[in-house]
């Protein structure tokens, strides 16, 4: 196996480069985009190396509240920041993304780990971790996506569902097709994503298992099959978790819009 080329100091500052060409690739085009850019690599940088000295305690404690303590601080920002995506005020936005996400990322989880890995503690940081950022940072953005194309579509069509309501329809048979429309958009990266897979791209999980190692003096195409066979499962698992954020959001995001006696409230 060859070693990993380790990245010291002096390759990180030179890294740093890429983000200076990049502003002033903005300063020279007028994009404005130099502060998000400045702010988005201070962040990158801190957030990261904080990031690993957290998981450095936590993989070495192996223990069960230190485990689901990150998981919640996890499971919290990346329900902050689908929250803010969905521009419209709605009442509960916050607690129904938190709880979306939670459910679906606790039963893929569940799944997962009682079914096909089986490691040795259910808990076990090695495992648990990574795969619970893979899968909430997927179902940030599909939480975000859907909710603010459910939000924007009903507040865009508030005749058509009144129209409905005065013929009969019940809240959710109005806009039963707006919530259709907002897990389809949902899923749409994700889909995207796993019909190129392998194709166009390397996943990032994939090449990670290269980069940091995969011994290549096994027998020949197991070091490869092995960075594919998680990278399958991942895929698998951010589909479905996906798709169950998309619709317990929609659904429980739709009940905001109408009042006790089936109005909408604009």
């Amino acid at each position: 196996m060859s070693e990993l080329i380790q990245l010291d100091f002096f390759d990180l500052a030179i890294a740093v480069g890429l983000m200076v060409i990049a502003i002033g690739l903005s300063i020279w085009e007028k994009i404005g985009l130099e502060l998000n850019l400045a702010v988005a690599t201070g962040r990158t940088i801190l957030q990261l190396v904080v990031l690993g000295y957290i998981l450095d305690f936590i993989l070495a404690l192996n223990n069960i509240l230190a485990v689901l303590a990150i998981l919640a601080v996890m499971l919290t920002l990346a329900a902050i920041v689908a929250k803010n995506r969905i521009t419209n005020k709605i009442p509960q936005v916050l607690p129904l993304v938190w709880g979306s996400m939670f459910l679906s990322t606790a039963f893929t989880l569940i799944y997962t780990n009682f079914l096909i890995i089986q490691p040795d503690r259910w808990y076990q940081p090695q495992y648990v971790i990574p795969l619970a950022g893979v899968i909430l940072g997927n179902a940030m953005n599909a939480a975000a996506i859907s909710g603010e194309r459910l939000v924007s579509t009903i507040n865009a069509n508030h005749a058509e569902i009144e129209t409905h309501l005065s013929l009969g329809a019940t809240p959710q048979q109005a806009i039963k097709q707006y919530q259709k429309d907002s897990m389809r958009a949902g899923l749409i990266p994700t889909i995207n994503q796993m019909m190129i897979i392998g194709m166009v791209t390397i996943p990032g999980f994939m090449s990670g298992l290269i980069i940091s190692g995969v011994d290549y003096d096994k027998i020949p195409f197991q070091a490869a099959s092995e960075a594919a066979s998680y990278q399958i499962l991942l895929m698998f698992m951010v589909a479905f978790s996906n798709l169950l954020t998309t619709i317990l959001l929609t659904k429980t995001l739709s009940h905001q819009f109408f009042n006790s006696t089936d109005q909408l409230v604009r």
